[in-house]
């Protein structure tokens, strides 16, 4: 019985941290406007294993886009330190206080893939940096786009980036030891934002549908409740579409033309967010070429969706590493800041690299063009636009 008792009392103050971040996200109301800005401080975090390699590139073709606003102090890159593993690891903290307090000086940021160590890992067992710079900077709103034109699929996911079974994912209860619990988290306010952001996304670029992925057959409260705060907003936006689709048959069957028919705006709870949208950017071409925004009314954060390719790096191939997905955060991150115009400019000549002409050929293999030879190109073809 005293296992029940410390498991209960364990509950009841992680029920109580959890009204508190309630209270937070009622009074988070203001939202941050570019367009008034004098200067828009870019923080840049590498990342682990590929991630420095792909973010030279990466930075290389933001320079190319932005030449003039850098030139006149418009535009700041901030390199910013200390989210190496290694650091993470000597200092046993995911997210080292110092290195937080750096990027709250940013504005938005580019983060290269980061190491989130595993049973087994040479690493300390470590909670995900990512997940902490989300919370840490209320990143609410995890923005993935999907093309794939020949099937005529053009999704944008809205994934709920805080919530689920996340927010918790490392304060489960170990009732005694043939028991262990975690937990799957919803509150009306997070559900309802997430809607809203996909809502308002829909409107401003003429889509009309909004389609509620969940496992609310069985997942009876919170994915429900996740539908009724969806639909709530919904009726907001009378002339967009709602939809439903259950997780697992949104993997199984999101190419079959009757089942994704009339879908192009995506919702999501975080864990299905979280695999959906892996599985439609291998349908598109694999995860190095999708990219992610992760969104705030303060803060923004824009990263590929791959991990570090320790694979790579062991055989020798990092430098042949794709940098199409932070490229493609580039230019989202170009968006997000009032520059639609340049993402435009670098999605057509994306597409020219890898689609239509595709005079070089990245395959992370040795005989094929390597990550800077592929930037050289599409820097190229940028500069002939």
């Amino acid at each position: 019985m005293e296992s029940i008792e410390l498991a209960k009392q364990k509950f009841g103050e992680l029920i109580a941290e959890e009204y508190q971040r309630i209270e937070r996200m009622k009074a988070d109301n203001e939202v941050k406007d570019f367009s008034k800005m004098e200067k828009i401080v870019v923080g840049i975090l590498p990342g682990d294993g590929i991630g420095p390699i792909i973010m030279e590139q990466a930075i290389r073709v933001l320079k190319t886009l932005m030449e003039e606003e850098i030139a006149s102090g418009h535009i700041v890159l901030r390199p910013i330190e200390g989210m190496t593993i290694e650091n993470r690891a000597a200092r046993l903290q995911s997210l080292p206080d110092e290195v937080f307090e750096e990027i709250r000086q940013c504005d938005v940021l580019l983060k290269g893939p980061m190491v989130t160590p595993r049973a087994g890992d040479p690493w300390p067992n470590l909670v995900s940096a990512n997940s902490l710079l989300r919370r840490g900077l209320e990143l609410f709103a995890a923005v993935r786009p999907i093309r794939i034109p020949e099937k005529n699929i053009d999704w944008t996911f809205f994934r709920e980036n805080i919530e689920g079974e996340y927010i918790w994912g490392n304060k489960g209860i170990q009732v005694n030891e043939d028991l262990a619990v975690d937990f799957k988290v919803q509150t009306k306010q997070g559900s309802e934002r997430i809607a809203r952001a996909a809502f308002e996304f829909a409107r401003k670029n003429g889509k009309k549908n909004v389609t509620i992925v969940t496992k609310a057959n069985i997942v009876k409260l919170a994915d429900g409740n996740f539908i009724k705060a969806v639909r709530k907003v919904g009726e907001e936006y009378p002339e967009i579409e709602i939809q439903e689709r259950l997780v697992d048959a949104m993997c199984a069957k999101m190419l079959d033309p009757e089942f994704n028919k009339g879908i192009e705006v995506i919702v999501l709870p975080n864990l299905y967010g979280d695999i959906v949208t892996d599985v439609a950017a291998e349908h598109q071409g694999g995860l190095g070429t999708a990219s992610s925004s992760n969104l705030g009314n303060k803060y923004a954060m824009f990263e590929a969706i791959h991990g570090t390719a320790p694979y790579l790096i062991s055989h020798g191939r990092g430098e042949y590493a794709d940098p199409c997905s932070l490229i493609r955060a580039v230019g989202m991150l170009l968006a997000h800041i009032g520059y639609g115009d340049r993402k435009k400019k670098l999605d057509e000549a994306l597409d020219i690299c890898t689609i239509t002409e595709r005079r070089v050929v990245l395959t992370t293999m040795p005989e094929d063009a390597s990550t800077k030879e592929f930037t050289d190109y599409v820097i190229e073809t940028l500069e002939k636009m």
